[in-house]
Protein backbone atom coordinates (compact mmCIF):
# COMPACT_ATOMS: atom_id res chain seq x y z
CA UNK A 1 0.00 0.00 0.00
CA UNK A 2 3.02 2.35 0.99
CA UNK A 3 4.32 1.43 -2.04
CA UNK A 4 1.34 2.28 -4.26
CA UNK A 5 0.92 5.13 -2.65
CA UNK A 6 4.82 6.45 -2.91
CA UNK A 7 4.38 6.03 -6.82
CA UNK A 8 1.62 7.71 -7.29
CA UNK A 9 2.58 10.25 -5.61
CA UNK A 10 5.98 10.11 -7.92
CA UNK A 11 3.61 10.26 -11.04
CA UNK A 12 1.62 13.46 -9.58
CA UNK A 13 5.01 15.42 -8.63
CA UNK A 14 6.04 14.61 -12.36
CA UNK A 15 3.32 15.69 -14.03
CA UNK A 16 3.06 19.10 -11.78
CA UNK A 17 6.46 19.81 -12.32
CA UNK A 18 6.23 18.97 -16.44
CA UNK A 19 3.53 21.34 -16.88
CA UNK A 20 5.49 24.72 -16.62
CA UNK A 21 7.93 23.46 -18.88
CA UNK A 22 5.21 21.53 -21.31
CA UNK A 23 3.81 25.37 -21.31
CA UNK A 24 7.11 27.06 -21.96
CA UNK A 25 7.30 24.79 -24.79
CA UNK A 26 4.12 24.97 -26.31
CA UNK A 27 4.20 28.94 -26.07
CA UNK A 28 7.89 28.85 -27.51
CA UNK A 29 6.54 27.01 -30.26
CA UNK A 30 3.70 29.38 -30.51
CA UNK A 31 6.16 32.36 -30.87
CA UNK A 32 8.10 30.51 -33.46
CA UNK A 33 5.15 30.04 -35.97
CA UNK A 34 4.59 33.68 -35.51
CA UNK A 35 7.86 34.44 -35.88
CA UNK A 36 8.21 32.28 -39.05
CA UNK A 37 7.00 34.55 -41.79
CA UNK A 38 5.05 33.69 -44.68
CA UNK A 39 3.59 30.45 -45.57
CA UNK A 40 2.11 28.62 -48.61
CA UNK A 41 -1.09 30.52 -46.98
CA UNK A 42 0.19 33.96 -48.08
CA UNK A 43 1.62 32.73 -51.78
CA UNK A 44 -0.19 35.20 -54.53
CA UNK A 45 -2.41 35.00 -57.21
CA UNK A 46 -4.49 36.31 -59.96
CA UNK A 47 -8.22 35.83 -59.78
CA UNK A 48 -10.12 38.17 -62.11
CA UNK A 49 -8.79 41.56 -61.50
CA UNK A 50 -7.71 41.58 -58.12
CA UNK A 51 -4.75 39.63 -56.55
CA UNK A 52 -5.49 36.92 -53.28
CA UNK A 53 -3.50 34.62 -51.03
CA UNK A 54 -4.29 31.17 -50.55
CA UNK A 55 -6.31 31.61 -47.84
CA UNK A 56 -9.06 33.67 -49.79
CA UNK A 57 -7.98 36.63 -48.69
CA UNK A 58 -7.64 39.76 -51.20
CA UNK A 59 -4.35 41.82 -51.33
CA UNK A 60 -3.41 45.02 -52.47
CA UNK A 61 0.40 45.79 -52.08
CA UNK A 62 1.41 48.71 -50.68
CA UNK A 63 4.94 49.09 -50.92
CA UNK A 64 8.17 51.22 -51.89
CA UNK A 65 11.05 50.86 -54.07
CA UNK A 66 14.84 50.02 -53.01
CA UNK A 67 16.54 52.45 -55.85
CA UNK A 68 20.04 52.68 -56.26
CA UNK A 69 20.41 49.73 -54.16
CA UNK A 70 21.50 46.84 -56.33
CA UNK A 71 21.61 48.79 -59.42
CA UNK A 72 22.81 52.90 -59.04
CA UNK A 73 21.67 55.72 -60.38
CA UNK A 74 24.22 58.86 -60.53
CA UNK A 75 21.12 61.13 -59.57
CA UNK A 76 19.89 59.02 -57.04
CA UNK A 77 23.26 57.57 -55.77
CA UNK A 78 26.27 58.90 -53.28
CA UNK A 79 28.45 59.07 -56.15
CA UNK A 80 30.74 61.30 -58.59
CA UNK A 81 32.68 61.24 -61.59
CA UNK A 82 30.83 58.81 -63.57
CA UNK A 83 27.32 58.76 -65.97
CA UNK A 84 25.62 55.67 -65.28
CA UNK A 85 26.51 52.54 -63.52
CA UNK A 86 27.83 50.52 -66.68
CA UNK A 87 30.26 53.73 -66.59
CA UNK A 88 30.95 53.51 -62.52
CA UNK A 89 31.85 49.69 -63.23
CA UNK A 90 33.93 51.32 -65.92
CA UNK A 91 36.00 53.83 -64.44
CA UNK A 92 36.46 51.59 -61.02
CA UNK A 93 37.78 48.24 -63.28
CA UNK A 94 40.02 50.43 -64.62
CA UNK A 95 41.57 51.26 -61.59
CA UNK A 96 41.19 48.63 -59.27
CA UNK A 97 40.30 45.48 -61.30
CA UNK A 98 37.13 43.58 -61.54
CA UNK A 99 37.54 41.85 -58.28
CA UNK A 100 38.01 45.39 -56.78
CA UNK A 101 35.28 47.05 -58.44
CA UNK A 102 33.07 44.20 -57.02
CA UNK A 103 34.72 44.66 -53.60
CA UNK A 104 33.53 48.69 -53.30
CA UNK A 105 30.11 47.80 -54.82
CA UNK A 106 29.69 44.87 -52.07
CA UNK A 107 30.82 47.75 -49.53
CA UNK A 108 28.07 49.95 -50.83
CA UNK A 109 25.67 47.26 -50.81
CA UNK A 110 26.31 46.13 -47.03
CA UNK A 111 25.56 49.70 -46.37
CA UNK A 112 23.16 51.50 -47.95
CA UNK A 113 20.18 48.75 -47.54
CA UNK A 114 20.27 47.17 -43.90
CA UNK A 115 18.39 45.04 -41.61
CA UNK A 116 17.41 48.62 -39.97
CA UNK A 117 15.38 49.85 -43.15
CA UNK A 118 13.47 46.40 -43.52
CA UNK A 119 12.38 46.89 -39.72
CA UNK A 120 11.76 50.66 -40.52
CA UNK A 121 9.82 49.63 -43.35
CA UNK A 122 8.29 46.94 -41.57
CA UNK A 123 7.13 49.44 -38.85
CA UNK A 124 5.89 51.82 -41.14
CA UNK A 125 3.22 49.77 -42.41
CA UNK A 126 4.16 48.92 -45.70
CA UNK A 127 3.47 44.97 -47.01
CA UNK A 128 5.72 45.20 -50.17
CA UNK A 129 9.69 45.91 -51.15
CA UNK A 130 9.90 46.64 -55.02
CA UNK A 131 14.05 45.28 -55.35
CA UNK A 132 15.19 46.65 -58.49
CA UNK A 133 18.66 44.71 -60.09
CA UNK A 134 20.60 44.59 -62.80
CA UNK A 135 22.80 41.62 -64.80
CA UNK A 136 25.96 42.85 -63.58
CA UNK A 137 25.10 41.43 -60.08
CA UNK A 138 25.34 38.28 -61.22
CA UNK A 139 27.21 37.98 -64.52
CA UNK A 140 31.12 39.62 -64.15
CA UNK A 141 30.89 41.05 -67.69
CA UNK A 142 28.84 41.27 -71.12
CA UNK A 143 29.91 37.71 -72.17
CA UNK A 144 27.72 36.28 -69.58
CA UNK A 145 30.68 35.00 -67.19
CA UNK A 146 28.97 33.83 -63.71
CA UNK A 147 29.38 34.98 -60.82
CA UNK A 148 29.69 32.15 -57.90
CA UNK A 149 29.68 31.69 -54.46
CA UNK A 150 32.02 29.52 -52.32
CA UNK A 151 29.85 26.46 -53.39
CA UNK A 152 30.57 26.76 -57.15
CA UNK A 153 26.99 27.76 -57.90
CA UNK A 154 25.19 30.97 -59.46
CA UNK A 155 25.66 33.80 -56.54
CA UNK A 156 21.99 34.96 -55.63
CA UNK A 157 23.09 35.51 -51.87
CA UNK A 158 22.05 38.80 -52.34
CA UNK A 159 18.26 38.42 -53.39
CA UNK A 160 18.45 35.59 -51.12
CA UNK A 161 18.98 37.72 -48.36
CA UNK A 162 16.41 40.24 -49.38
CA UNK A 163 13.63 37.43 -49.68
CA UNK A 164 14.24 35.77 -46.29
CA UNK A 165 14.22 38.91 -43.98
CA UNK A 166 11.29 40.21 -46.10
CA UNK A 167 9.77 37.05 -45.19
CA UNK A 168 9.92 36.86 -41.36
CA UNK A 169 8.61 40.52 -41.33
CA UNK A 170 5.54 39.64 -43.68
CA UNK A 171 6.79 42.06 -46.05
CA UNK A 172 5.92 40.82 -49.58
CA UNK A 173 8.86 41.23 -52.70
CA UNK A 174 9.06 42.04 -56.15
CA UNK A 175 11.74 40.85 -58.37
CA UNK A 176 12.23 43.45 -61.11
CA UNK A 177 14.66 43.43 -63.57
CA UNK A 178 15.51 46.97 -63.73
CA UNK A 179 18.77 46.25 -66.18
CA UNK A 180 18.84 43.16 -68.83
CA UNK A 181 21.95 42.08 -70.48
CA UNK A 182 22.13 44.19 -73.69
CA UNK A 183 19.85 46.77 -72.45
CA UNK A 184 15.88 47.10 -72.69
CA UNK A 185 16.14 50.85 -72.88
CA UNK A 186 17.99 54.36 -73.71
CA UNK A 187 17.66 55.67 -70.20
CA UNK A 188 20.55 55.61 -67.63
CA UNK A 189 18.19 54.25 -65.09
CA UNK A 190 18.63 50.56 -66.85
CA UNK A 191 22.70 50.81 -66.12
CA UNK A 192 23.69 52.44 -69.28
CA UNK A 193 22.60 55.22 -70.91
CA UNK A 194 21.41 54.78 -74.85
CA UNK A 195 22.72 50.83 -74.61
CA UNK A 196 19.06 49.61 -75.93
CA UNK A 197 20.39 46.40 -77.97
CA UNK A 198 18.12 43.60 -75.89
CA UNK A 199 15.70 44.22 -79.37
CA UNK A 200 18.39 43.76 -81.93
CA UNK A 201 17.82 41.12 -84.77
CA UNK A 202 21.15 40.60 -84.77
CA UNK A 203 24.11 38.09 -83.21
CA UNK A 204 24.47 40.13 -80.65
CA UNK A 205 20.74 40.43 -79.79
CA UNK A 206 20.14 36.98 -79.49
CA UNK A 207 23.09 36.68 -77.20
CA UNK A 208 21.51 39.50 -75.11
CA UNK A 209 18.17 37.75 -75.17
CA UNK A 210 20.02 33.87 -73.92
CA UNK A 211 21.40 35.81 -71.32
CA UNK A 212 18.11 36.91 -69.84
CA UNK A 213 16.71 34.08 -70.44
CA UNK A 214 18.97 32.32 -68.44
CA UNK A 215 19.27 34.80 -65.55
CA UNK A 216 15.04 34.69 -65.06
CA UNK A 217 15.34 31.10 -65.62
CA UNK A 218 17.68 30.67 -62.52
CA UNK A 219 16.12 33.19 -60.32
CA UNK A 220 12.49 31.82 -61.07
CA UNK A 221 13.95 28.06 -60.18
CA UNK A 222 15.78 29.70 -57.30
CA UNK A 223 12.17 31.22 -55.47
CA UNK A 224 9.60 28.88 -57.36
CA UNK A 225 7.92 27.70 -54.49
CA UNK A 226 8.97 30.97 -52.14
CA UNK A 227 5.63 32.90 -51.12
CA UNK A 228 7.34 35.78 -50.17
CA UNK A 229 8.31 36.78 -53.62
CA UNK A 230 4.77 38.20 -54.47
CA UNK A 231 6.11 38.41 -58.40
CA UNK A 232 8.38 38.58 -61.03
CA UNK A 233 8.90 42.17 -62.95
CA UNK A 234 10.15 40.72 -66.09
CA UNK A 235 11.85 44.01 -67.53
CA UNK A 236 11.28 47.59 -65.99
CA UNK A 237 10.19 50.28 -68.56
CA UNK A 238 11.08 48.52 -71.83
CA UNK A 239 11.85 51.02 -74.65
CA UNK A 240 11.98 54.17 -72.64
CA UNK A 241 13.35 57.09 -74.05
CA UNK A 242 13.45 55.29 -77.53
CA UNK A 243 12.63 57.03 -80.59
CA UNK A 244 9.91 54.77 -81.64
CA UNK A 245 6.38 55.12 -82.26
CA UNK A 246 3.88 53.34 -79.74
CA UNK A 247 2.88 50.94 -82.42
CA UNK A 248 6.77 49.73 -82.35
CA UNK A 249 7.05 49.85 -78.92
CA UNK A 250 4.01 47.27 -78.18
CA UNK A 251 5.28 45.09 -81.24
CA UNK A 252 9.07 44.70 -79.05
CA UNK A 253 6.91 44.28 -75.62
CA UNK A 254 5.22 41.74 -77.39
CA UNK A 255 7.97 39.94 -78.47
CA UNK A 256 10.23 39.92 -75.87
CA UNK A 257 7.82 39.21 -73.34
CA UNK A 258 6.51 36.47 -74.67
CA UNK A 259 10.05 34.68 -74.81
CA UNK A 260 10.34 35.75 -71.11
CA UNK A 261 7.02 34.38 -70.13
CA UNK A 262 7.57 31.19 -71.33
CA UNK A 263 11.16 30.99 -69.67
CA UNK A 264 10.14 31.95 -66.26
CA UNK A 265 6.79 29.24 -67.20
CA UNK A 266 8.50 26.49 -67.75
CA UNK A 267 10.17 26.50 -64.40
CA UNK A 268 7.45 28.33 -62.39
CA UNK A 269 3.96 28.09 -63.19
CA UNK A 270 2.82 29.58 -60.01
CA UNK A 271 4.40 33.20 -59.06
CA UNK A 272 2.28 35.80 -60.09
CA UNK A 273 4.31 37.82 -63.75
CA UNK A 274 3.93 41.56 -64.06
CA UNK A 275 4.69 42.89 -67.24
CA UNK A 276 5.19 47.06 -67.71
CA UNK A 277 2.66 48.88 -70.36
CA UNK A 278 4.54 51.94 -68.02
CA UNK A 279 3.48 54.89 -70.23
CA UNK A 280 0.05 53.55 -71.45
CA UNK A 281 -1.90 50.64 -71.94
CA UNK A 282 -1.95 50.62 -75.68
CA UNK A 283 1.69 49.22 -75.39
CA UNK A 284 0.18 45.87 -74.21
CA UNK A 285 -1.90 43.44 -75.60
CA UNK A 286 -5.15 41.76 -73.97
CA UNK A 287 -3.60 38.86 -72.22
CA UNK A 288 -6.66 36.19 -73.30
CA UNK A 289 -4.85 36.57 -77.10
CA UNK A 290 -1.47 34.92 -75.63
CA UNK A 291 -3.01 32.63 -73.45
CA UNK A 292 -0.99 34.83 -70.60
CA UNK A 293 -2.13 33.37 -66.86
CA UNK A 294 -1.66 35.10 -63.57
CA UNK A 295 -0.29 38.14 -65.06
CA UNK A 296 -0.48 41.76 -63.70
CA UNK A 297 -0.10 44.34 -65.39
CA UNK A 298 1.88 47.81 -64.38
CA UNK A 299 2.35 51.08 -64.90
CA UNK A 300 4.66 53.73 -63.89
CA UNK A 301 3.77 57.61 -63.52
CA UNK A 302 5.57 60.61 -63.07
CA UNK A 303 3.39 63.48 -64.26
CA UNK A 304 2.15 67.11 -63.07
CA UNK A 305 -1.69 67.18 -62.58
CA UNK A 306 -4.48 64.98 -60.56
CA UNK A 307 -6.84 64.52 -63.71
CA UNK A 308 -4.22 63.06 -65.55
CA UNK A 309 -3.08 60.76 -63.24
CA UNK A 310 -6.53 59.71 -62.62
CA UNK A 311 -7.21 59.67 -66.34
CA UNK A 312 -4.14 57.46 -66.98
CA UNK A 313 -5.25 54.96 -64.26
CA UNK A 314 -9.10 54.71 -66.04
CA UNK A 315 -7.88 54.66 -69.36
CA UNK A 316 -5.14 51.95 -68.53
CA UNK A 317 -7.96 50.00 -66.84
CA UNK A 318 -10.53 49.92 -69.83
CA UNK A 319 -7.55 48.60 -71.75
CA UNK A 320 -7.18 46.16 -69.44
CA UNK A 321 -10.65 45.31 -68.10
CA UNK A 322 -9.74 41.50 -67.08
CA UNK A 323 -6.01 42.14 -65.69
CA UNK A 324 -5.05 43.31 -62.04
CA UNK A 325 -2.55 46.56 -62.21
CA UNK A 326 0.33 47.88 -59.99
CA UNK A 327 1.76 51.78 -59.58
CA UNK A 328 5.00 50.25 -59.67
CA UNK A 329 6.54 53.42 -59.58
CA UNK A 330 5.37 56.75 -58.76
CA UNK A 331 6.07 60.61 -57.32
CA UNK A 332 3.44 63.29 -57.40
CA UNK A 333 5.12 65.96 -59.53
CA UNK A 334 4.55 69.81 -60.13
CA UNK A 335 0.47 70.30 -59.49
CA UNK A 336 0.38 66.39 -58.87
CA UNK A 337 -0.60 65.58 -55.07
CA UNK A 338 0.12 62.53 -52.50
CA UNK A 339 -3.51 62.55 -51.67
CA UNK A 340 -4.53 63.06 -55.29
CA UNK A 341 -2.51 59.99 -55.98
CA UNK A 342 -3.46 57.93 -53.31
CA UNK A 343 -6.94 58.58 -53.82
CA UNK A 344 -7.11 57.63 -57.66
CA UNK A 345 -5.47 54.19 -56.69
CA UNK A 346 -7.44 53.44 -54.37
CA UNK A 347 -10.80 54.29 -56.25
CA UNK A 348 -9.03 51.70 -58.99
CA UNK A 349 -7.97 49.39 -57.04
CA UNK A 350 -4.67 49.35 -58.15
CA UNK A 351 -1.26 48.17 -55.72
CA UNK A 352 1.56 50.04 -55.65
CA UNK A 353 4.69 51.18 -55.00
CA UNK A 354 6.68 54.72 -53.97
CA UNK A 355 10.07 55.88 -55.74
CA UNK A 356 12.01 55.56 -53.61
CA UNK A 357 13.13 54.51 -49.82
CA UNK A 358 16.25 56.74 -49.57
CA UNK A 359 18.34 59.03 -51.91
CA UNK A 360 21.70 61.04 -51.82
CA UNK A 361 20.60 64.21 -52.64
CA UNK A 362 22.12 65.79 -55.58
CA UNK A 363 20.96 69.61 -54.56
CA UNK A 364 18.24 69.16 -57.19
CA UNK A 365 14.79 67.71 -56.64
CA UNK A 366 15.98 64.33 -55.43
CA UNK A 367 14.53 64.70 -51.85
CA UNK A 368 11.02 65.16 -53.49
CA UNK A 369 11.20 61.49 -54.55
CA UNK A 370 12.28 60.26 -51.45
CA UNK A 371 11.06 58.68 -48.07
CA UNK A 372 15.01 59.38 -46.38
CA UNK A 373 17.31 61.81 -47.86
CA UNK A 374 21.33 62.65 -47.34
CA UNK A 375 22.16 65.22 -44.44
CA UNK A 376 23.51 68.53 -45.13
CA UNK A 377 27.29 67.63 -45.57
CA UNK A 378 27.18 64.31 -46.88
CA UNK A 379 30.76 63.17 -49.16
CA UNK A 380 29.96 61.69 -52.03
CA UNK A 381 32.39 58.83 -53.54
CA UNK A 382 34.51 60.53 -56.33
CA UNK A 383 34.90 57.25 -58.56
CA UNK A 384 37.85 58.43 -61.08
CA UNK A 385 39.99 60.36 -58.41
CA UNK A 386 39.37 59.03 -54.64
CA UNK A 387 41.52 56.11 -53.27
CA UNK A 388 40.23 52.52 -53.12
CA UNK A 389 40.91 53.35 -49.15
CA UNK A 390 38.55 56.60 -49.93
CA UNK A 391 36.12 55.14 -51.55
CA UNK A 392 35.53 52.11 -49.65
CA UNK A 393 35.34 54.57 -46.61
CA UNK A 394 32.74 56.73 -48.29
CA UNK A 395 30.62 53.74 -49.11
CA UNK A 396 30.68 52.46 -45.41
CA UNK A 397 28.71 53.06 -42.59
CA UNK A 398 28.06 56.95 -43.43
CA UNK A 399 25.68 55.24 -46.28
CA UNK A 400 23.48 53.58 -43.56
CA UNK A 401 20.60 54.67 -43.18
CA UNK A 402 20.52 55.45 -39.14
CA UNK A 403 23.60 56.91 -39.43
CA UNK A 404 24.05 59.54 -42.27
CA UNK A 405 19.57 60.57 -43.39
CA UNK A 406 16.91 61.62 -42.61
CA UNK A 407 13.12 61.49 -43.08
CA UNK A 408 12.07 63.68 -45.41
CA UNK A 409 7.95 64.14 -44.36
CA UNK A 410 6.90 62.18 -47.28
CA UNK A 411 5.70 59.15 -44.81
CA UNK A 412 3.44 61.75 -42.98
CA UNK A 413 1.32 62.13 -45.93
CA UNK A 414 1.74 58.74 -46.91
CA UNK A 415 0.60 56.84 -43.75
CA UNK A 416 -2.60 57.33 -43.69
CA UNK A 417 -3.22 55.33 -46.83
CA UNK A 418 -1.33 52.23 -45.53
CA UNK A 419 -4.09 50.92 -43.19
Amino acid sequence: MKKAFKKMLCIVMCVVMAVPFTVFALASDTATQENAGFTQDDFLTVKGTRIYNQKGEEVVLKGVNIGSWMIWEDWLSPYEEATDHYNAFEVLTERFGTQGAYDLMDTYMDNWFTEYDLDTIKEMGFNCLRVPFWYRNFYYDDSGTKILDENGEWDFSRLDWVVEECSERGIYVILDMHGAPGFQSDAPHNGKKGGCGLYDQTEDGEFYRSLTIELWSAIASRFADNPAVAMYDLLNEPMCDCPVTEIERRMKNEYIYTILYDAVRAVDAEHIITMECIWTGFAMPQTWLKGWKNVVYQVHFYNNSDFIFAFFLLLTKLLHPNVPMIMGEFYPHQRTTWEGCFRSMKAFNYSWCLWTYKAANHGMWESDWCLFGAQDGFERAKLATDSFEEIERKFGEGLRTDVNYVNTGHYETVAPWLG
